[in-house]
Protein backbone atom coordinates (compact mmCIF):
# COMPACT_ATOMS: atom_id res chain seq x y z
CA UNK A 1 0.00 0.00 0.00
CA UNK A 2 1.47 3.52 -0.84
CA UNK A 3 0.71 6.49 1.03
CA UNK A 4 1.79 10.21 2.30
CA UNK A 5 4.68 9.86 5.10
CA UNK A 6 5.01 13.33 6.98
CA UNK A 7 7.75 14.58 9.25
CA UNK A 8 6.52 12.47 12.38
CA UNK A 9 7.66 9.49 9.96
CA UNK A 10 11.41 10.59 9.56
CA UNK A 11 12.95 7.81 11.75
CA UNK A 12 10.77 5.02 9.68
CA UNK A 13 12.07 7.00 6.35
CA UNK A 14 15.64 7.37 7.50
CA UNK A 15 15.64 3.66 8.46
CA UNK A 16 14.65 2.80 4.69
CA UNK A 17 16.65 5.57 3.15
CA UNK A 18 19.97 4.40 5.02
CA UNK A 19 19.94 0.71 4.80
CA UNK A 20 19.00 1.24 0.55
CA UNK A 21 21.79 3.47 0.39
CA UNK A 22 24.65 1.26 1.34
CA UNK A 23 24.14 0.07 -2.41
CA UNK A 24 26.16 3.20 -3.34
CA UNK A 25 29.17 2.98 -0.37
CA UNK A 26 32.29 2.73 -3.41
CA UNK A 27 29.99 4.01 -6.20
CA UNK A 28 29.78 7.60 -4.26
CA UNK A 29 33.18 9.25 -4.37
CA UNK A 30 34.30 9.09 -0.72
CA UNK A 31 34.27 12.74 -0.18
CA UNK A 32 30.48 12.78 -1.14
CA UNK A 33 29.78 9.55 0.99
CA UNK A 34 28.32 10.02 4.22
CA UNK A 35 27.46 7.30 7.21
CA UNK A 36 25.06 7.45 7.99
CA UNK A 37 24.41 8.88 4.28
CA UNK A 38 21.63 11.15 5.40
CA UNK A 39 20.71 12.42 8.84
CA UNK A 40 17.77 13.57 10.07
CA UNK A 41 17.89 17.04 10.00
CA UNK A 42 18.93 16.89 6.03
CA UNK A 43 15.59 14.79 6.11
CA UNK A 44 13.88 16.96 7.98
CA UNK A 45 14.98 20.15 5.89
CA UNK A 46 13.70 18.58 2.67
CA UNK A 47 10.18 18.62 4.56
CA UNK A 48 10.32 22.14 5.17
CA UNK A 49 11.67 22.60 1.39
CA UNK A 50 8.58 21.03 0.16
CA UNK A 51 9.46 17.79 -0.33
CA UNK A 52 6.72 15.09 -0.14
CA UNK A 53 7.39 12.00 0.67
CA UNK A 54 5.48 8.91 -0.20
CA UNK A 55 5.94 5.09 1.45
CA UNK A 56 5.15 1.43 -0.05
CA UNK A 57 4.18 -0.70 2.93
CA UNK A 58 3.56 -4.31 3.08
CA UNK A 59 2.74 -6.26 6.12
CA UNK A 60 2.85 -3.24 8.44
CA UNK A 61 6.63 -2.75 7.04
CA UNK A 62 7.84 0.08 5.13
CA UNK A 63 9.77 -0.88 2.28
CA UNK A 64 10.74 1.87 0.06
CA UNK A 65 10.20 5.32 -0.11
CA UNK A 66 10.25 7.96 -2.98
CA UNK A 67 9.65 11.89 -2.61
CA UNK A 68 8.34 14.68 -4.95
CA UNK A 69 9.27 18.16 -5.06
CA UNK A 70 7.19 20.97 -7.10
CA UNK A 71 9.20 24.07 -8.45
CA UNK A 72 8.74 26.06 -11.03
CA UNK A 73 7.29 24.28 -13.83
CA UNK A 74 9.02 20.89 -13.32
CA UNK A 75 8.70 18.04 -10.38
CA UNK A 76 11.81 16.48 -9.43
CA UNK A 77 11.77 12.83 -7.67
CA UNK A 78 13.76 12.76 -4.55
CA UNK A 79 14.72 10.24 -1.96
CA UNK A 80 13.99 6.70 -3.90
CA UNK A 81 15.05 4.02 -1.95
CA UNK A 82 14.07 0.56 -1.49
CA UNK A 83 15.38 -1.61 1.84
CA UNK A 84 17.72 -3.76 0.70
CA UNK A 85 16.64 -7.41 1.15
CA UNK A 86 13.57 -6.12 -1.05
CA UNK A 87 15.09 -4.61 -4.17
CA UNK A 88 14.14 -5.81 -7.45
CA UNK A 89 10.84 -6.88 -6.40
CA UNK A 90 8.65 -4.29 -8.02
CA UNK A 91 8.61 -1.67 -4.59
CA UNK A 92 10.22 0.90 -6.21
CA UNK A 93 8.28 0.57 -9.72
CA UNK A 94 5.07 0.85 -7.56
CA UNK A 95 6.47 4.26 -6.05
CA UNK A 96 7.12 5.70 -9.47
CA UNK A 97 4.14 4.48 -11.40
CA UNK A 98 2.10 6.22 -8.39
CA UNK A 99 3.87 9.34 -9.02
CA UNK A 100 4.24 9.34 -12.25
CA UNK A 101 -0.01 9.23 -12.06
CA UNK A 102 0.00 11.91 -8.90
CA UNK A 103 1.41 14.41 -11.10
CA UNK A 104 0.81 13.65 -14.72
CA UNK A 105 0.58 17.26 -16.49
CA UNK A 106 4.36 18.07 -15.98
CA UNK A 107 8.52 17.42 -16.53
CA UNK A 108 10.05 15.17 -14.65
CA UNK A 109 13.80 15.32 -13.81
CA UNK A 110 15.46 12.93 -11.18
CA UNK A 111 19.35 13.00 -10.56
CA UNK A 112 21.54 10.26 -9.52
CA UNK A 113 25.10 9.38 -9.30
CA UNK A 114 26.63 8.29 -13.06
CA UNK A 115 27.74 5.20 -11.52
CA UNK A 116 24.63 3.86 -10.30
CA UNK A 117 24.04 2.41 -13.72
CA UNK A 118 21.68 0.17 -11.86
CA UNK A 119 19.15 3.22 -11.18
CA UNK A 120 20.24 5.15 -14.50
CA UNK A 121 18.12 1.77 -16.28
CA UNK A 122 15.70 1.90 -13.83
CA UNK A 123 14.18 5.41 -14.91
CA UNK A 124 14.80 4.51 -18.38
CA UNK A 125 12.30 2.00 -18.10
CA UNK A 126 10.08 4.40 -17.39
CA UNK A 127 11.73 7.04 -20.63
CA UNK A 128 12.79 8.91 -18.25
CA UNK A 129 16.24 10.33 -21.26
CA UNK A 130 19.57 10.64 -19.98
CA UNK A 131 20.14 14.67 -20.52
CA UNK A 132 24.37 15.46 -22.04
CA UNK A 133 26.64 16.50 -19.37
CA UNK A 134 26.29 20.29 -19.71
CA UNK A 135 22.24 19.61 -19.44
CA UNK A 136 22.92 17.94 -15.97
CA UNK A 137 25.50 20.79 -14.78
CA UNK A 138 22.61 23.58 -15.58
CA UNK A 139 20.04 21.08 -14.56
CA UNK A 140 21.86 20.18 -11.23
CA UNK A 141 22.53 24.16 -10.58
CA UNK A 142 19.32 25.02 -11.17
CA UNK A 143 17.07 22.84 -9.29
CA UNK A 144 19.13 21.35 -6.78
CA UNK A 145 21.58 22.75 -4.15
CA UNK A 146 24.33 20.39 -4.10
CA UNK A 147 28.42 20.72 -4.22
CA UNK A 148 30.43 21.11 -7.37
CA UNK A 149 31.63 17.66 -6.49
CA UNK A 150 28.68 16.08 -6.85
CA UNK A 151 27.45 18.10 -10.03
CA UNK A 152 30.73 16.38 -11.45
CA UNK A 153 29.77 12.72 -10.32
CA UNK A 154 25.78 13.33 -11.01
CA UNK A 155 23.12 12.54 -14.12
CA UNK A 156 20.27 13.53 -14.68
CA UNK A 157 17.01 11.91 -16.25
CA UNK A 158 14.40 13.78 -18.04
CA UNK A 159 10.46 12.82 -18.26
Amino acid sequence: MISEYTQNDVSNILHVINDAALKYKGIITDNCWNDPYMLEKELVDEFVNGVRMFGYKKNNKLLGVMGIQKLKEITLIRHAYTLTQFQGVGVGKKLLSYLLQFEKNTCFLVGTWRDATWAIKFYEKFNFVLQTKKQTADLLDKYWNISKKQIENSVVLKK
